[in-house]
């Protein structure tokens, strides 16, 4: 018996990156569906696509998480297609840098939406499936350590991850009787498209990925295939009772004091 067997996985941000390791490994562990959604019909389609043509029923929602009604479109297109939701990822963000003095009202509001509105509405709508067909489900937020803190340039994106984690917790106490859990994994430098494409924004070396990870403790950043092991084992029966739980996956140990061992090209995204 497959990890996921039997599932059908809602993943949000699952065009690229993270999510989307996230939605093709749910598929290789053997959901009964995955659901991915996005701006990019094209290459959603294709992804998609590619999960099916490796077994997997897959459906694309093309959508724009700062609308609520496109977010509420997302499980009704997977209620329509599979009539259930065993499990939901909340791994779409907006990652932009936004500090104090630079940051908008209305940078602020559109981060808010689709790093923590989003992920609301899509746990609202999928927890009402879940319950309605009797699911222990599992839910999963995507969440970073810059909750804890954050770098300066990152005000208004580490405020929407403790606005997240704190999410997590209270719904995962709400939802004990129900039998779904709720948990949340606090990503550290993590080497993404969208990292890259930050980087060099930023004017970093083209090679800054090299340099990063010549100066990491294990020598190398956290890859999307690390995190989507993870969430599989928390999506999975595996992972048992675990509810409530804000698990670090970082090189860092938060909390700790003296000097970080990573270079300061580093984003904790």
């Amino acid at each position: 018996m497959s990890q996921l067997d039997g599932k059908v996985i809602i993943v949000t941000g699952g065009t690229q990156g993270v999510g989307e390791a996230i939605a093709r490994h749910s598929a290789e562990s053997g959901a009964a569906g995955v659901v991915i959604c996005g701006r990019q019909q094209q290459k959603g389609e294709a992804i998609a696509g590619e999960i099916e043509a490796g077994g997997c029923p897959a459906l694309f929602v093309q959508a724009d998480l700062a609308d609520v009604e496109e977010c509420k479109g997302i499980v009704a297109a997977c209620d329509d297609r599979f009539g259930r939701v065993d499990g939901l990822v909340n791994a779409a963000a907006d990652t932009n840098r936004g500090g104090l003095e630079d940051t908008t009202a209305e940078f602020w509001d559109y981060q808010f939406a689709v790093n923590v509105r989003a992920p609301f509405l899509l746990t609202q709508q999928s927890v009402q499936i879940m319950k309605r067909e009797k699911i222990a489900g599992s839910i999963v937020n995507i969440l970073s350590v810059a909750a804890y803190c954050g770098l300066d340039c990152i005000m208004a994106y580490s405020a929407t991850k403790g606005a997240l984690s704190t999410f997590t917790k209270n719904v995962a106490n709400a939802l004990r009787v129900d039998q779904i859990r709720v948990n949340g994994i606090n990503l550290g430098w993590t080497d993404t498209p969208a990292e890259d494409d930050v980087q060099r924004k930023m004017g970093r070396p083209e090679n800054w990925l090299e340099i990063a990870e010549q100066a990491s403790p294990f020598g190398r950043l956290l890859k999307p295939m690390d995190v989507a092991r993870l969430c599989a084992y928390l999506l999975s029966d595996e992972s048992g009772i675990v509810t409530g739980s804000l698990m670090d996956y970082s090189q860092r140990v938060m909390g700790s004091t003296g000097p970080q061992p990573l270079p300061t090209v580093e984003q904790e995204n």
